[in-house]
Order: C-alpha cells, then sequence, then structure tokens
C-alpha cells in the first residue's frame, strides 16, 4: 500500500501544480481564454462541482501508481528513461483518444486541445518519474 498511495498523492500533488500551470500559460492566447470563460462549454469556478477538479490528478496518480508497482518490471535503463517511457504509454493509451473525443465533441478551439494533450503528456512524463524514483 506504501507503494501506492504515497507516490499515488506526490504524483498527483505533481500532476495538479503542472496542470494549472500549463492552463494558465495558455491562457495568453485569447482562443483558449475564450473557451475557458464559454458557461455553455466549462462550469463557472462557483460552482461546487469545480471542486472535483481538484481532486481528479489524484485519483489519477493513485491509478497509475498502482499501474506502475505491477509493471515496473517491463522497463529498463535509468530512473528517468522508465519513468518517461511509463508516461509516454499513458500519454498514447489515454490522452490521445480523449483528446481526439474531446475535439470531436465539444466545441473547443484546437489551440485547446492542443494545451490538453501538452498538459497530459507532460504531465504523464513528470507523473512517471515521480512513480519511478519513489518505487523503484
Amino acid at each position: 500500500m506504501k507503494k501506492i498511495v504515497w507516490p499515488g498523492i506526490v504524483s498527483g500533488i505533481a500532476m495538479l501544480i503542472l496542470g494549472i500551470a500549463i492552463s494558465y500559460l495558455f491562457m495568453i492566447f485569447p482562443v483558449v481564454s475564450a473557451d475557458y470563460s464559454n458557461v455553455n462549454i466549462m462550469r463557472s469556478w462557483s460552482d461546487p462541482l469545480m471542486s472535483l477538479f481538484f481532486i481528479s490528478p489524484f485519483i489519477l496518480g493513485i491509478g497509475l501508481a498502482w499501474v506502475w508497482n505491477r509493471s515496473k518490471s517491463l522497463f529498463s535503463g535509468s530512473i528517468w528513461r522508465r519513468g518517461a517511457n511509463f508516461g509516454l504509454i499513458y500519454f498514447f493509451i489515454a490522452t490521445i483518444p480523449g483528446m481526439i473525443m474531446s475535439y470531436s465533441s465539444f466545441p473547443l478551439s484546437f489551440l485547446t486541445i492542443i494545451s490538453w494533450t501538452i498538459g497530459g503528456l507532460a504531465n504523464g512524463i513528470v507523473a512517471g518519474w515521480i512513480l519511478a524514483k519513489m518505487n523503484n
């Protein structure tokens, strides 16, 4: 349990911070800012359900920690390489299909989807590094 919960929480903290930073970075583009401000697409920050936004990286972190714990023997090389490869696999399995579904289903700009895709890639790799370091 110690190999899953604690690394999952640490990776969740990192993914939350990184996700917020990347979102704010892309807010310099008016089309992305407009997507986030459009209440027909996104909930207002005053909506209590938006608090789930802050919980999801921790759920993902614990899930990834569990998968890492079961699959870490499949990865070779340095901790950095093992973690990055794990993060890339997560990115291709979950982020890419999710972004294709988001772009095809919601009236979001392509740049917003690109920002989320970059965020998914960065989060996957950083979480992979943390999990490889904490649960070698």
